[in-house]
């Protein structure tokens, strides 16, 4: 449950609340000043403070050692007390981030009551904590191909440091799971991950959300960046954020503080940024929306994340994984993938790489069969243009043109897709097709097909000029 610090310069006062509090069955640690409290604190951080606000022959007062727990351990309750309260004092500490303010000589039965409040609120607090760390731990990447292995060694050499990561990608292609595992493997891991979607917040809350805001009527709210203190920061699609932030998060970055939106005291962060974004930033600073100082501050270690049709060999694993997942967490069925299925999945077009496949495993196990093995036909729908049994849909171009030249464009489609599905393997997309290598070879030099290395593995692509397949 965690124990509650009492720290009060007056000997009988801290004695009987303590006792009061072990009765109630409560753990107890006592402190005569502010040497003793911060002391306990760096040992192990309370559940619940409860803190006088004069501390004789101390060298901090109550509220200074508010602010400072405060700023470095925001989750921590602090109840101020004191025998000299007036408005003006229980304003400054609820403005300061107390949980509540008690006037000596106090009701023993009203102190009970708050504290019960603050130790609830205490434990949420840590269960939330906890559900975010479980998150993050569970950050599992998912792959074998070249490209996906060459992606996890840059990821596995930043984890360590400190340095700023910025993740670069089409969309939907797994960078905050990068981030994520990021983070896992580093020595913050248990101190919290928060990600901020830079597209979903409105611009005019965007600083509130990352700031935090104090007012006389609600207090301290900590923004996103206090609740990071200590662990990492996920900037998700960053060219987003307005402009005017922009600038701002510059300024936290060069001095690791900042203001809440309404407050005058400087709050210190410890925290590590990663960034993303799907768009050319270089681009975006061209034309006036990114600031390219940001831009550097951020992009000190460049890694970019791969789409799903540079690593289609992993689209197996990944389906099998999805399946595993939602049948763990929504209870939905554990069914295997025909070989079919398996071979569709690989053609198939999805724009939205990782994200799209996950909501295409989603659906044919919301829709499909309890039982029995995922066949094809349940993935038609996932693609625009559904056929009829044993029809292809001809796309309107190719179906304007006479046979011999729509023949050759659909066997240039055709191995173009089998080959960047088994990563640029001749031998095994020979196989597959049902041809020899060396014939293989010879209709792809005809179609003007080759193969280059791309993002750690090999892809398929027509050449400049393929006048000789015409």
């Amino acid at each position: 449950m965690g124990d509650i610090l009492i720290t009060d310069d007056e000997r009988d006062i801290r004695e009987l609340v303590g006792d009061i509090l072990r009765d109630e069955g409560f753990s107890v640690r006592l402190a005569a000043n502010s040497e003793e409290c911060m002391a306990a604190i760096e040992q192990e951080p309370p559940a619940l403070m409860i803190l006088d606000i004069w501390l004789k022959d101390s060298k901090m007062d109550g509220i200074d050692i508010l602010k400072s727990v405060k700023r470095d351990k925001p989750e921590i309750p602090i109840v101020i007390i004191s025998g000299h309260g007036n408005i003006e004092i229980a304003v400054a500490a609820i403005k300061q981030g107390a949980y509540d303010f008690i006037e000596k000589p106090f009701n023993i039965d009203q102190l009970l009551v708050v504290i019960r409040r603050a130790m609830e609120t205490s434990r949420l607090r840590r269960e939330n904590t906890e559900l975010r760390r479980k998150d993050v731990t569970s950050a599992e990447m998912i792959g074998s191909s070249a490209a996906f292995k060459a992606l996890k060694s840059q990821l596995d050499k930043v984890t360590k440091s400190n340095g700023r990561v910025m993740l670069t990608g089409p969309a939907g292609s797994g960078k905050e799971m990068a981030a994520r595992y990021i983070h896992a493997s580093s020595n913050r891991a248990d101190a919290p991950f928060v990600s901020v979607n830079s597209a979903s917040i409105e611009p005019e809350r965007m600083e509130e959300v990352l700031f935090g805001r104090e007012s006389n009527e609600r207090g301290v709210e900590p923004g996103l960046l206090e609740e990071a203190h200590g662990g990492m920061i996920y900037f998700d699609e960053i060219a987003d954020m307005p402009l005017g932030t922009q600038s701002k998060i510059l300024r936290v970055l060069v001095d690791q503080q900042f203001q809440r939106v309404g407050g005058g005291d400087k709050v210190r962060v410890d925290i590590r940024v990663v960034s993303s974004s799907n768009r050319d930033l270089p681009g975006e600073i061209a034309a006036g929306k990114f600031r390219e100082e940001l831009f550097h501050r951020l992009n000190v270690v460049p890694i970019r994340v791969p789409g799903l049709d540079e690593r289609r060999e992993d689209i197996p694993e990944l389906a099998k994984h999805f399946i595993a997942a939602f049948n763990e967490s929504q209870g939905l069925p554990l069914r295997r993938l025909s070989e079919d299925a398996v071979a569709m999945l690989q053609t198939m077009h999805l724009p939205g790489n990782v994200r799209q496949l996950k909501n295409v495993i989603e659906r044919v196990l919301i829709l499909g069969d309890s039982s029995g093995d995922i066949g094809a036909k349940e993935l038609e729908g996932a693609e625009p243009g559904e056929a009829e049994e044993g029809r292809v849909v001809l796309s309107g171009a190719l179906a304007t043109l006479p046979l011999r030249e729509a023949r050759e464009l659909f066997e240039r489609e055709y191995l173009l897709t089998q080959i960047n599905r088994f990563g640029g393997n001749i031998s095994r997309t020979a196989t597959f097709v049902g041809m020899e290598r060396s014939a293989l070879h010879r209709k792809l030099k005809s179609l003007g097909v080759v193969t280059s290395s791309k993002a750690g593995t090999r892809v398929a692509h027509l050449e400049d000029n393929p006048e000789a397949a015409d």
